[in-house]
């Protein structure tokens, strides 16, 4: 991954997790969030169901699960049931009155939800709800979600209303979302048309388990049941868990291809598929189309790992490690200076400097996006001493911006919309550079091509995009007269719609 010095590269997305019907369903939770954490990792938070008529118990935070979540705080998250969330801010800004499972209690009882994705369709909805009088407290997509489901199905704060709700209201919603919502007494997960963002089912000793990773389930030793399908919505409640498919089926599918690339966990698999042996086949598949004579192939770690150790293994060159990954860098708030500006490149990753001198080194990345920090890699490794520098990237450039939940909406911000290859290795300063192929990263991945969204490479949007492709554009519609929203500082668990 090309971790630019910008708001503007892509980013983590958001990671759900639910549990049904365990005595310790909050701690499981935690665990589960744990798992999610490459996600998303700018706030955390789990809510609790204590009993189907007691009020829901919630913990939300900023920053990493560990730091969220005190052991104090999970002894008091209480009950069979829960749902949490870690989020990489796709849509509204990051801090506390964004973060989520977002609480309310409406005519249909109380609820939370839990949401991956982002909406197409987000500032036209929330104008039309604002409209009818309801009142924003966040400026996440999110949070019209819920409003919705306040508003539409019949009235009562009964399961089958709540039911009802849902439905209607994924059926007004457009764009990708995996999310996990609980009411008084059940929890439902659903999928987007599409399929977008990933969501599996899991057991554990009875108990049901929503994540949206395999390898959270693995973690608490859950039994992987199966993935929730493309429009499905499944019900989990005392009588055990139901499967609804109240839409009619599109005629694609569309699973975020940067899924098998670079966001979910190496550990996990998707639709069936390992997504570390993926990995490996990108390398594979993109030494074949990018042969060169060198001395060392080396990842960026983590994202180019094991595609790596797939281009090393097909091409018979060495592998080894040059770059070394700090584990233990947060966010920073420092402003670029003449002093700090190498200081964000080398702050992730610094170099061994005895690995490279001398050598002919291939360099192995999923992707490069802005392109800064793949330049001052290269100059990092000449000044090293390397004696030539090959650049080699397992997926095809990003030439479009993602509208779906990644965060590089404009399309001046990626480098491949900009140039052509040779003019993008000039900038760079490599010796060489080479992309994978779409072909051959959707053959790695083991899946027809009509089930993967590939527009962020070929401008083939699944869902038309009916409103600005802006994170902040819900910040911007709420300071130019719409609806009031909270001040930075305010903290909100629940509110009356």
């Amino acid at each position: 991954m090309d971790p630019a010095d910008s708001a503007y590269f892509p980013s983590h997305e958001c990671g759900v997790f639910a549990v049904y019907g365990h005595p310790n369903a909050a701690e499981l939770t935690y665990y589960g969030l744990y798992a999610l954490q490459h996600r998303g990792q700018e706030s955390a938070g789990i809510v609790s169901a204590p009993g189907n008529s007691l009020p829901f118990e919630v913990h939300r935070g900023m920053g990493l699960v560990s730091q969220v979540f005190p052991e104090a705080e999970i002894k008091r998250l209480t009950g069979t049931r829960a749902i949490g969330h870690v989020r990489y801010s796709t849509t509204g800004s990051s801090n506390i009155k964004n973060a989520q499972p977002i609480t309310v209690t409406c005519s249909k009882g109380q609820l939370a939800i839990a949401h991956n994705g982002n909406l197409v369709n987000a500032g036209i909805l929330r104008e039309e709800l604002e409209a009818q009088g309801s009142i924003f407290q966040t400026t996440t997509d999110s949070e019209i979600i819920v409003h919705l489901m306040a508003k539409l199905g019949p009235a009562g704060g009964g399961p089958a209303a709540r039911e009802q709700s849902i439905i209607e209201t994924l059926g007004r919603i457009q764009g990708a979302f995996s999310l996990v919502v609980m009411g008084e007494s059940e929890i439902i997960g659903a999928r987007d048309a599409f399929g977008f963002r990933p969501l599996c089912i899991g057991k554990l000793d009875g108990a049901y388990v929503l994540s949206s990773e395999t390898c959270a389930l693995d973690l608490i030793h859950a039994e992987f049941v199966r993935d929730v399908e493309p429009g499905e919505i499944v019900v989990i409640d005392e009588q055990g868990l139901r499967s609804l498919k109240p839409y009619v089926p599109k005629p694609r599918q569309a699973l975020c291809v940067f899924e098998f690339v670079y966001f979910a966990r190496p550990d996990s698999t998707l639709s069936g598929h390992g997504v570390s042996q993926a990995r490996i086949r990108m390398g594979q598949a993109l030494a074949r189309l990018h042969p060169v004579e060198a001395d060392l192939v080396v990842p960026i770690p983590d994202s180019g790992n094991y595609a790596a150790l797939g281009y090393a293994e097909e091409s018979g060159i060495p592998y080894g490690q040059a770059f070394v990954r700090n584990h233990y860098i947060g966010r920073t708030f420092l402003q670029p200076s003449q002093l700090t500006r190498s200081f964000g490149v080398r702050v992730k990753l610094n170099l061994i400097k005895a690995a490279v001198k001398g050598k002919r080194v291939i360099v192995v990345d999923d992707s490069i996006v802005r392109g800064t920090t793949a330049r001052a890699r290269v100059v990092n490794l000449r000044e090293a001493g390397a004696k030539e520098v090959h650049i080699r990237i397992s997926c095809p450039p990003h030439r479009h911006p993602c509208h779906y939940g990644i965060d590089f909406p404009d399309p001046a911000d990626l480098i491949a919309n900009q140039m052509d290859a040779e003019a993008i290795k000039k900038y760079l300063g490599a010796d060489s550079l080479g992309y994978l192929d779409t072909a051959s990263m959707v053959r790695a991945c083991g899946l027809p091509e009509d089930r993967f969204c590939l527009a962020c490479f070929n401008g083939d949007y699944p869902v038309e995009v009916k409103d600005e492709a802006d994170k902040l554009r819900l910040e911007r519609h709420a300071t130019t007269g719409a609806g009031p929203l909270l001040d930075e500082a305010d903290v909100w668990q629940e509110h009356l719609i």
